[in-house]
C-alpha cells in the first residue's frame, strides 16, 4: 500500500468514544450495560465503515462476521476484535479487507482477523479446534448476510457431525490450559478467561450444547457466567488496558465496583461461580462420552439393538451403570435414611462420579437426618470420610447440588471461603475435605480413627465467624457430634479436639520443648488424656498436609514429635528428659575458642537437616552475625539454641546450635561457614551488603508483603517473654531482626523459625538486665518491624 501523499485513515473516533464509555463520571454504566454498549458502539462503527471499505449489500458475495466476543455480544473493555471478512470468491477481496483492518490498526485497536471463502474457513476449523470453536459464535454485521449465514450453518452443522472425533482433543486441550492457568476457585490472583472453571470453560459448555449433546447450560452456570464476565470488565476497567488475572491489589476496587464489601467476599463469590462450571464441564463431558456412539459400532451405533451399559451392584440399592454411580431400580430413596451416604461411599470407593440424574433423585426425595442419626448413617459417613482421596470429587458433587449442606447445615459458612493467609492453598471448605483424606492415611497411628475423621473433616467449621475459630468451631462440634449421636464422652473428646486442634503445632514451633513447664502446661490442657494427644498428633500432620507444600516438615514432624513424646512420658508419669546438654564435641570446641580467642564452628549433617555449632568468644552480636552467615549460604534457620560454656571469670565462650537445611542444593564446605564466620565477628565481612545483593540476585525483596506483626507473649509457666514475629519471608530476615535485637540490649534465649509458604512466624524467648516493661516492648517492637519491611 503507498502511503505516499495519502491521509492515514484511523479509527480514532471509535477509541474516544470508546474512552468515553469508560471514563468515571456520574453515569458510569454497570457491567452488563457496559458490554452491550460497547458491542452497539463497535457494530455501529464497523457497520459504517465496511460500506465504506467496500462491503456490498445482498448479492454481493462478501460479508462482515465477527467471532468471539463481539460475536457472543460479551464485549469486555480493550477486548480484540475477532472479525471474518468471509466472500464467494470475491477478486477484490483482499483491497476491502485492507480498507477494514489498517484503520483499525493504526489506532492500536488489537485484531484478530482472517479473510476465506466458506469452504476455505470450514476446512480450517477441520483442523483447528479454536477455529472451530469460534465459527460456533459467528454473528453477522455487514454485507451480504446469505454468505454470513452459510458460514454459520456450515460451520454448526460440521461441529454436529464431526464432534466424535474432537472431543479427546477438546479435553486435552482444556488440561493444558488448566495446567498452565489453575483453578479459579482456588488461585490467589486468578485468571479469569483461561483458569479452570473460567470463561474458556464456559465457551466448552456451549460448544457440547451446539452439538447437541447436552442441554444448554444452567442457570447456575449463566450466574456464573455473568459473574465473571463483570468482574473481567470491571477488571479491565480499573487496569485500563488488556488483563484477565485479577490481581490483590485490585481486588478491593473490583469488589468496590460490583457493590461488594472487599476482595475476600469476591474471592468467595468468583470460588463459588467457578465451582459451579467446573462441575458443570465435569457433567457435561461425561454426559457427550456417553452420548456418543463408540467407533466401529457402524450402522449399530444408535440402533435399538445396541447394547445398554452394563449395572454392576455396588452396595444395597446402588449400582455401577457404564461408569457412573447410580441407585439401582428397586431403590426407594424416601424410605432408606442412609441411602444418600452409601452412594456416597460407593462413588469415594470406586472413584466414579455419581449420575447426575442420581443427584437430583436424591435431591428431590432424600430424607432428612432427624437427631439422632440412625446408627447405619453414621457408620456410612465414617466410611465416606475413610475413603481418601475419592472423598474429594464426591463432596464436591453433593456440595454443588445442594446434599452436602443438608447433613452439614454448618458448612454454609466456610463454603468457597477464601484464606486470610497465603500459605493455605484452598478455600476453607475444599481445606478440611482435604485434611479428611489425609487423615485417612493416619488412622492406623490412632485408637479412635472415627473421632479422627470427623475432628479433620469440621477442625476449621468455626472460620468466617467473628470470633476465634477455635472456639467458635468447638461449640459447633458439639452441636454436630450431639447431631450423629455420638456418645458423651466422644461428643467431649471430639470437642476437645477441634478447640486445641492447633495446639501441638504452635507450641513445638514457637515454644521450648525441652522446657518441663511447657510439656506440664499442654498435658493440663489436655487433661492428661492420651488418645487426646495421639488424636490431635495426627490432626495436626493432615491439616498441614492439607495446607499447602512445604507445610509439613521433616524438622516440623520432629519438633511435633519431640514435643507429644515429652507428653506421653509425664501422662505415663515418667520423668522428663532434662535438656539435652552439649555434647563432648562442643564442649572441647567451647575451650579451644576461648584460649584460641577465635570463633569456630562444626557442621553435622544428618537426613533433610543439619546442625550448625556456631561457638565464639562470648559477646553480644554473635547470633546476628552467625545467621547472616548462614542466610550467605543459602541455609534456612528452624531453630536455634543459645548457650554459654565456660567460667566467666576466666574466659567463656558463647555456644549456638542452629538446626539448618539447604534451601536448595548441598550443604557448604565448613571451611568456607568458619572463614566467613571469623570475618564477620571481626567486622571484616559486610554483612549487609553482601545479604543485600544475594536478595537482588535472586529477584530482590518481596513485592507489596504483608506488614509485619509482632505479638507478645508471657509464659506464666516459664516466666519467660516470648516475641512472635509474623512477616513475609525474606533472604536475611534473622540477621537483620536479630541485629534490631541486639542493638536493643535484649538477650535471646532461644528461637524458632517456622516458614509457611512465603510467610515466616519467628519466636525469640527474651531477656533484659532491666526487665522488658510495656514502654521496652514497644521499643523492642518498633525496631523488629522496621527490620522485617
Amino acid at each position: 500500500m503507498d502511503d505516499t501523499g495519502t491521509a492515514v485513515v484511523t479509527a480514532d473516533d471509535l477509541v474516544r468514544a470508546r474512552d468515553r464509555l469508560l471514563a468515571p463520571g456520574r453515569r458510569r454504566l454497570t457491567g452488563e450495560s457496559l458490554r452491550e454498549a460497547l458491542v452497539d458502539l463497535h457494530e455501529f462503527w464497523l457497520t459504517a465503515h465496511a460500506a465504506q471499505a467496500g462491503v456490498g449489500g445482498p448479492g454481493s458475495g462478501v460479508a462482515l462476521a465477527a467471532v468471539g466476543g463481539l460475536g457472543r455480544r460479551e464485549l469486555v473493555p480493550y477486548s480484540d476484535l475477532d472479525l471474518v471478512l468471509v466472500h464467494n470468491g470475491h477478486k477484490g477481496v483482499d483491497a476491502v479487507a485492507e480498507k477494514l483492518w489498517y484503520p483499525l490498526w493504526n489506532s492500536g485497536i488489537g485484531l484478530d482477523h482472517s479473510v476465506r471463502t466458506v469452504g476455505e474457513a470450514l476446512r480450517v476449523a477441520a483442523s483447528d479446534l479454536r477455529t472451530a470453536l469460534g465459527l460456533l459464535d459467528v454473528r453477522h454485521l455487514a454485507g451480504d448476510q446469505e454468505v454470513s449465514g452459510r458460514l454459520g450453518d456450515n460451520a454448526r452443522q460440521a461441529w454436529r457431525s464431526g464432534v466424535r472425533g474432537r472431543l479427546d482433543e477438546m479435553a486435552e486441550s482444556a488440561s493444558r490450559r488448566w495446567a498452565r492457568s489453575g483453578e479459579i476457585a482456588h488461585r490467589v490472583e486468578p485468571d479469569l478467561k483461561h483458569g479452570r472453571g473460567g470463561l474458556r470453560d464456559v465457551t466448552l459448555l456451549d460448544a457440547l450444547s451446539a452439538a447437541q449433546l447436552t442441554d444448554r447450560p444452567s442457570a447456575e452456570v449463566e450466574e456464573a457466567r455473568k459473574l465473571l464476565l463483570d468482574v473481567r470488565t470491571e477488571l479491565r476497567r480499573v487496569a485500563g488496558r488488556p488483563r484477565d488475572v485479577l490481581r490483590a491489589q485490585d481486588g478491593d476496587e473490583v469488589a468496590a465496583a460490583l457493590g461488594l464489601p472487599d476482595r475476600f467476599a469476591l474471592a468467595r463469590a468468583l470460588s463459588s461461580a467457578a465451582r459451579t462450571v467446573v462441575y458443570a464441564v465435569d457433567v457435561a463431558t461425561r454426559t457427550a462420552r456417553a452420548a456418543v456412539p463408540k467407533r466401529g459400532l457402524g450402522v449399530f451405533a444408535r440402533s435399538p439393538l445396541r447394547r445398554a451399559p452394563a449395572r454392576r451392584p455396588l452396595d444395597e440399592g446402588v449400582v455401577l451403570h457404564g461408569a457412573e454411580v447410580a441407585l439401582a431400580r428397586d431403590a426407594v430413596p424416601g424410605r432408606d435414611p442412609a441411602l444418600l451416604l452409601r452412594v456416597a461411599t460407593a462413588a469415594a470407593r470406586s472413584k466414579h462420579p455419581i449420575a447426575p440424574g442420581t443427584l437430583a433423585k436424591l435431591a428431590d426425595s432424600a430424607p432428612e437426618l432427624r437427631q439422632p442419626w440412625p446408627r447405619e448413617a453414621r457408620d456410612e459417613l465414617l466410611a465416606l470420610l475413610g475413603s481418601g482421596t475419592g472423598l474429594i470429587d464426591v463432596v464436591e458433587a453433593l456440595d454443588r447440588t445442594g446434599l452436602w449442606g443438608r447433613l452439614f447445615p454448618e458448612w454454609g459458612a466456610v463454603r468457597d471461603l477464601p484464606p486470610r493467609d497465603a500459605a493455605h492453598t484452598w478455600t476453607v471448605d475444599r481445606h478440611l475435605v482435604q485434611a479428611t483424606a489425609h487423615a485417612a492415611r493416619l488412622v492406623t497411628r490412632v485408637s479412635r480413627p472415627d473421632l479422627l475423621l470427623l475432628g479433620a473433616l469440621v477442625h476449621d467449621i468455626g472460620k468466617g465467624r467473628q470470633a476465634d475459630h477455635s472456639e467458635v468451631g468447638a461449640a459447633l462440634t458439639t452441636q454436630i457430634a450431639e447431631r450423629l449421636g455420638l456418645w458423651p464422652q466422644d461428643v467431649a473428646t471430639l470437642t476437645a479436639l477441634v478447640r486445641h486442634h492447633l495446639l501441638l503445632p504452635h507450641t513445638a514451633t514457637r515454644r521450648d520443648v525441652e522446657d518441663e513447664a511447657t510439656v506440664r502446661r499442654v498435658v493440663e490442657t489436655l487433661g492428661g488424656d492420651p488418645v487426646l494427644l495421639e488424636l490431635l498428633h495426627a490432626l495436626a500432620e493432615a491439616d498441614a498436609l492439607a495446607t499447602g507444600p512445604g507445610v509439613w516438615t521433616d524438622w516440623k514432624a520432629s519438633l511435633v514429635n519431640d514435643l507429644v513424646g515429652r507428653c506421653r512420658t509425664a501422662m505415663a508419669g515418667d520423668p522428663l528428659p532434662a535438656p539435652e546438654p552439649l555434647d563432648q564435641r562442643q564442649r572441647d570446641l567451647a575451650l579451644a575458642v576461648v584460649a584460641a580467642g577465635r570463633p569456630d564452628v562444626l557442621l553435622d549433617a544428618g537426613g533433610g537437616t543439619a546442625v550448625v555449632t556456631v561457638v565464639a568468644p562470648d559477646r553480644p552480636g554473635l547470633l546476628s552475625r552467625a545467621a547472616g552467615v548462614l542466610a550467605l549460604n543459602s541455609l534456612e534457620v528452624h531453630a536455634a539454641a543459645l548457650r554459654s560454656y565456660g567460667d566467666p571469670a576466666t574466659g567463656a565462650a558463647a555456644v549456638d546450635v542452629f538446626t539448618v537445611s539447604p534451601r536448595f542444593g548441598s550443604l557448604p564446605d565448613v571451611t568456607l561457614l568458619r572463614e566467613q564466620l571469623t570475618r564477620a565477628v571481626d567486622g571484616s565481612l559486610a554483612l549487609a551488603d553482601k545479604l543485600a545483593a544475594k536478595e537482588r540476585d535472586y529477584g530482590g525483596p518481596p513485592q507489596d508483603p504483608p506488614p509485619p506483626r509482632v505479638l507478645w507473649f508471657d509464659d506464666e509457666s516459664t516466666g519467660a517473654v516470648v516475641l512472635e514475629l509474623r512477616a513475609a519471608d525474606r533472604i536475611g530476615l534473622l540477621h537483620r531482626v536479630a541485629d534490631a535485637l541486639e542493638r536493643c540490649g535484649v538477650d535471646v534465649v532461644w528461637a524458632r523459625v517456622s516458614t509457611l509458604g512465603s510467610t515466616v512466624v519467628d519466636s525469640f524467648a527474651l531477656a533484659a538486665a532491666d526487665g522488658l516493661d510495656a514502654t521496652r516492648r514497644r521499643e523492642v517492637e518498633r525496631a523488629v518491624v522496621l527490620a522485617a519491611r
